[in-house]
């Protein structure tokens, strides 16, 4: 039988999801996954081995939703999983108001149709969970589009991004930026890895001016922020900068606002608005977001208490794209 954390409030709507696309039980879906070579909890842990077991089950639900849909492209089906991962969000909760589980699903679902050429882990580096997404998105994406999807991490600090890119295989890029004339130039790559890692581009700003300027060069079209480490240094202000410059530049970008979504995270900015505030970076991500995600962008515990499931926003963008490219596969 399924187990997994916070079963007795979610199940009412698990249930009801079920039911909705034919099935009796968890299991039942499970073995419909199966039964097409898709082996969810794999996937799904090898994106973020920390995850919980109820992201495992609500993957399983929206691969199982997405099969029973007769889904024809893998965006399609990376739509029908965000229905799986909406039917876990607890009631009444911040994720469930914000509808993060159909947000994952669309966001996804971006990723995987070619009209969508770059998408950006902003501030990323700064977060191991956010090269599990990227790594997720590069092992994956590309198999279900005409063109390749370019992946970038763009954040704070060059050393920073040097050496997450060293440990993960990433290709670190070095820019120098020109406070004189808003200019950004890049002075090498130095690629880590020969394969699928490598198409993984890793920048590294010393301010927001420059993190902007490379969010140019790159033609970002969609991207998450991260909501740990320099949110109201770099992150918020790079995608809200970026975003104005896109609106008067008649550009298209779709900015999703990942992390917060309660005052009483355990961040500086955050500690004294009390519980009946979201906190500070979770307005900021308001005033760019076109969609807002609710808890960390890689702690498993936050996006649980938000309402979800235990998986970091970072990795759950990959184990979406993952889990929609092997249902599209199996189809």
């Amino acid at each position: 039988m399924a187990k997994f954390e916070g079963q007795e409030r979610r199940m009412p709507k698990i249930e009801a999801c079920l039911k909705e696309y034919g099935m009796s039980t968890l299991e039942e879906a499970r073995d419909l996954c199966l039964s097409k070579g898709i082996d969810v909890e794999s996937i799904v842990k090898g994106v973020q081995n920390i995850a919980f077991e109820n992201a495992v089950w609500a993957y399983t639900l929206g691969c199982a939703v997405a099969l029973k849909k007769n889904v024809a492209t893998a965006a399609e089906a990376a739509e029908a999983i965000g229905i799986g991962l909406q039917a876990f969000c607890v009631p009444g909760s911040v994720a469930e108001q914000r509808a993060v589980g159909l947000g994952h699903g669309n966001l996804g679902a971006m990723l995987l149709r070619d009209e969508t050429k770059c998408f950006c882990f902003l501030a990323g580096h700064e977060s191991f969970a956010a090269a599990e997404g990227a790594i997720g998105i590069a092992r994956n994406a590309n198999k279900a589009r005409k063109e390749n999807l370019r992946i970038i991490l763009n954040g704070l600090g060059k050393d920073a991004a040097y050496i997450i890119s060293r440990i993960n295989g990433f290709t670190y890029v070095e820019t120098d930026f020109d406070f004189a004339t808003g200019e950004v130039k890049v002075i090498r790559e130095v690629p880590f890895s020969d394969g699928e890692r490598s198409k993984v581009k890793c920048y590294g700003a010393n301010d927001v001016l420059e993190g902007v300027a490379i969010m140019k060069l790159e033609k970002v079209d969609v991207s998450i922020t991260g909501n740990s480490t320099n949110p109201t240094r770099f992150q918020h202000l790079v995608a809200g900068t970026y975003k104005k410059w896109c609106f008067e530049n008649g550009v298209k970008y779709f900015s999703v606002a990942s992390g917060g979504g309660t005052g009483r995270t355990l961040h500086p900015d955050n500690m004294a608005a009390g519980p009946a505030s979201y906190g500070l970076t979770d307005s900021m991500g308001r005033m760019h977001g076109d969609a807002q995600f609710a808890g960390s962008s890689s702690v498993p515990a936050h996006v649980e208490m938000m309402g979800l499931i235990g998986m970091g926003n970072n990795p759950m963008v990959g184990a979406t794209v993952a889990c929609a490219v092997a249902v599209s596969q199996a189809k």
